[in-house]
């Protein structure tokens, strides 16, 4: 008889940031901590663990919505685990928040799966790739110009060879910023751009231009919301040879995704496996993104990331994001090494490979109560 899940809790963590006077920004918002809703799904003997970024309301989500849901369910069978709480949120929201909260859940189930199975979990899932090339990302808008160097350098010397940098808070700052990183990363290192949907179309496109001339830039992330898929699709038109324009961070379900492709607004879509309803979802994304032929790059989360990635067929790189990679190197023992540029998953150990530090997380608890060891 195939074990089923026998319990599930949930806790969220609150991490203050490590920015100047406590605080990051970049091109539309301003932030001083980042909450990590963390679950854990028992069953079989065994624990797997799963999380998202977002509000402690994700985790009241998942208690009064979910977590009954998947009791007594087959904890060999993610997938349809996932379509049943797909179905139970149809009024609660399957969007935004219910898409993170079924996400969180459904990473929990695949890891308890591959544990069940004594398997790190990107071999239990149709793995194309055995590794995941990664690009540093920070590079916030409030840093002094110093600390901005010093990061972008610091990933490049762990022989990462494409970093990326916030912009278009202040767009009249960005040339001082973007000169002082090319001088200091030479020619050879790819440079990519964020403005988190700062600026208008006509300026998006000015600025395409520039960043492409004089600094090189090769990605132009959110140039515009990532709801505006016709601005998108216009900078992606009018913009210079040599540059992608990508989004779709934001995509939550698979409609989300399916409207950037055929819009045709990126040249290569992102997506984040704790957003879009976890890794049955991320398969989803996957598939749609190879019917049109578009890659898709891992937008952060890097401990769950350099698992499920490893299952799409289109990837193209992961986002090796600062807060991200601080927070998951403080709550987990487990974590991947990116140097040499890549993230590859660790044979040796079952599921992702991850043990939560609990007496370090106790110490950011925001919701929930202390963990089953």
């Amino acid at each position: 008889m195939a074990p089923s899940v026998d319990r599930v809790d949930v806790h969220a963590f609150r991490i203050p940031t490590d920015g100047p006077d406590g605080q990051e920004s970049d091109g539309t918002l301003v932030w001083s901590s980042t909450t990590v809703v963390l679950v854990q799904a028992h069953g079989g003997g065994r624990s797997g663990i799963g999380y998202t970024y977002g509000d402690v309301s994700v985790a009241t989500f998942i208690r009064s919505q979910l977590a009954d849901v998947v009791l007594g369910q087959d904890a060999l069978s993610p997938a349809a685990a996932w379509e049943r709480m797909n179905a139970a949120i149809r009024n609660a929201g399957r969007s935004g928040a219910g898409a993170m909260a079924v996400a969180a859940v459904d990473i929990a189930l695949w890891d308890l799966k591959a544990r069940l199975l004594d398997a790190p979990l990107f071999l239990v899932l149709p793995a194309f790739h055995h590794e995941i090339p990664v690009y540093g990302s920070g590079g916030f808008t409030n840093y002094s110009t110093e600390r901005l160097v010093d990061q972008l350098t610091g990933w490049v010397e762990q022989g990462i060879g494409s970093v990326k940098l916030k912009t278009s808070r202040d767009p009249e700052r960005d040339p001082q910023r973007l000169s002082a990183v090319r001088d200091a990363l030479g020619d050879d290192v790819g440079l990519f751009a964020d403005a988190n949907g700062a600026l208008s179309r006509k300026q998006a496109v000015h600025w395409a231009h520039r960043f492409r001339a004089e600094w090189g830039v090769a990605w132009f992330e959110e140039p515009v919301s990532s709801a505006d898929r016709e601005g998108l699709r216009l900078v992606r038109d009018l913009g210079p040879p040599g540059m992608d324009v990508a989004a779709g961070e934001y995509g939550f379900v698979l409609g989300d995704f399916a409207d950037l492709l055929e819009a045709g607004a990126v040249d290569c879509l992102q997506a984040d496996v704790t957003r879009c309803g976890g890794i049955t979802g991320l398969l989803e994304v996957a598939g749609a993104a190879a019917s049109h032929h578009v890659d898709i790059s891992a937008h952060c989360a890097p401990a769950v990331s350099a698992h499920a990635f490893c299952a799409v067929r289109r990837m193209r790189h992961l986002e090796y994001f600062h807060d991200h990679t601080r927070i998951e190197a403080l709550l987990f023992d487990g974590m991947l090494d990116p140097s040499g540029g890549a993230l590859r998953p660790d044979r040796s150990r079952s599921g992702l490979g991850l043990q939560v530090r609990w007496a370090d997380a106790d110490r950011y608890r925001t919701g929930g109560t202390a963990a089953s060891r």
